[in-house]
């Protein structure tokens, strides 16, 4: 029997409480996590999957270190952990360059800013217990920064056949350990038509390949060719032709897709290859995220 992941949700506007629903059915089903991304504030939907919630562990996936002040992120973190009887993941990260630009915030070096900020919110006056802390990485670096001030990491869109390399940084004791956080968000695509999925999938990273952090770690993780592809797309202006870069094999390393058979086979893989919380972001090919939700719920029947 396959292991259940974790779960990807996100509360867009007008539909919150239906979301909320969607979360209990998450925990009375029996997986083990529900993790939120920035969009639609995922800090404010854990607040609720506080209240809401019996037993699920759930998280942040990642707020942006930017965007609230760290006084403000230390009571949130910790009013979260307390009321959620300590099941609270607050993961965090510094988001991307683009995303913060459009917001008018200034960044600086990701690894100095993200020690500054732990440091900083563990030094809020009368904050309370804090929740478990997990940095958003993707290359060495920040996984080692992870293993030294945090007690977790997670990644988006890792790619699976280099997670032995990027899990090395981490000593024995981080990976023996069972309350240190490894995880990764996958998108993930259940459908009958392996093409159609295949498609969804690479429209949704075709974003990703676009910023050069994520060129740089693909190309570290041996996808040199489709990478040069895409910057070269980049460069011509041709953004319409990025999905037709990113080859078959590279889709497969960092997206699940496919029958049911075919995506429970590939999250036993990533919990093999040492990702102790896989994270499934769930897509469908022919609808919006609860349809996804729905697709996904019926492979475990």
């Amino acid at each position: 029997m396959t292991q259940l992941p974790a779960l990807s949700l996100a509360a867009v506007p007008g539909r919150r409480q239906a979301t909320l629903e969607l979360a209990r059915e998450i925990e009375a089903r029996g997986f083990p996590g529900i993790y939120c991304p920035s969009m639609s504030d995922g800090v404010s939907l854990c607040t609720a999957l506080a209240l809401v919630t019996e037993r699920v562990r759930f998280g942040t996936s990642i707020a942006p270190i930017y965007t609230r002040h760290v006084q403000d992120f230390a009571q949130a973190a910790s009013f979260i952990h307390e009321t959620s009887g300590g099941r609270f993941d607050f993961g965090i990260g510094v988001s991307h360059a683009p995303a913060m630009r459009r917001l008018g915030v200034a960044t600086g070096k990701p690894l100095t800013d993200v020690r500054s900020f732990v440091a900083d919110l563990k030094a809020v006056p009368r904050t309370g217990e804090l929740p478990r802390l997990v940095l958003a990485t993707l290359r060495k670096k920040m996984i080692a920064l992870a293993a030294e001030i945090g007690d977790g990491m997670v990644f988006a869109n890792g790619a699976r056949t280099h997670m032995a390399e990027s899990l090395a940084v981490l000593s024995d004791d981080n990976r023996g350990n069972e309350d240190f956080f490894i995880g990764n968000m996958i998108p993930t695509v259940v459908c009958d038509d392996v093409q159609a999925a295949k498609a969804r999938n690479r429209r949704t990273l075709a974003s990703y390949t676009m910023l050069p952090n994520y060129r740089a770690y693909w190309k570290e993780a041996g996808y040199v060719a489709e990478m040069e592809a895409v910057e070269a797309a980049i460069a011509a202006k041709e953004l319409d032709r990025i999905p037709d870069c990113l080859s078959d094999r590279w889709l497969a390393d960092t997206t699940l897709f496919g029958t049911a058979t075919q995506v429970r086979e590939g999250i036993e893989a990533w919990f093999d290859a040492g990702i102790k919380t896989p994270i499934v972001v769930p897509s469908s090919a022919s609808g919006g995220q609860f349809k996804a939700f729905e697709e996904f719920f019926a492979i475990w029947k």
